[in-house]
């Protein structure tokens, strides 16, 4: 039987990952007290399982169960029928109030390899929020005395929506539109 002591570091865990408030951990909580053994036990071995196995692709910093993930791997690529390049993840944007800088985002790594790969043209693909724009605005000053092309995602994507509910479809027609910046 769960104590509260158990009931209230469940709470904690559950209250510290992120878009989770109390509420939501309590509604969690309760689900999970109400679901039989195997449920919460198939629940815990899936965090175990991908904490051991899934980890950065070593080249794009995608998720990846390899060294490579599927993506890097594949060189007849193409996510969105109109895109036949290579992927780089930074992992974020640059936010000061959540004190988070270039330099915690896969920026360095980014520019190694502008430096290693043939690479024309950089298509910025950031949430159009205040964030996305101002990472999209560094990356540009940053990249741009290379001599690569830099370009940003078009319209297609609502102003304010995040990029991983777009549907392939609209992403398709962001990319094709893309904009010089």
């Amino acid at each position: 039987m769960a104590s509260n002591q158990d009931l209230q570091r469940l709470l904690d865990e559950l209250g510290r990952l992120p878009g989770i408030g109390p509420k939501s951990a309590q509604r969690i909580a309760y689900h999970l007290l109400e679901a039989d053994a195997e449920e919460a036990r198939r629940l815990a071995q899936a965090i175990l399982d991908v904490k051991e196995h899934v980890h950065f692709c070593s080249r794009c910093f995608n998720y990846a169960t390899a060294d490579e993930c599927p993506i890097c791997m594949d060189s007849m690529r193409d996510r969105t029928g109109s895109y036949h390049g290579l992927y780089h993840v930074l992992g974020g944007v640059i936010s000061p109030m959540d004190k988070i800088g270039p330099e915690q985002l896969h920026i360095r790594e980014l520019l190694m390899r502008l430096g290693e790969e043939d690479i024309q043209e950089i298509i910025i693909a950031t949430n159009p929020n205040i964030e996305g724009e101002t990472t999209a605005s560094y990356l540009a000053r940053t990249i741009k005395p290379l001599g690569v092309t830099v370009s940003r995602l078009a319209s297609g994507l609502p102003v304010g929506g995040d990029l991983e509910y777009a549907d392939e479809l609209t992403l398709g027609r962001a990319i094709e539109a893309r904009r010089a910046l």
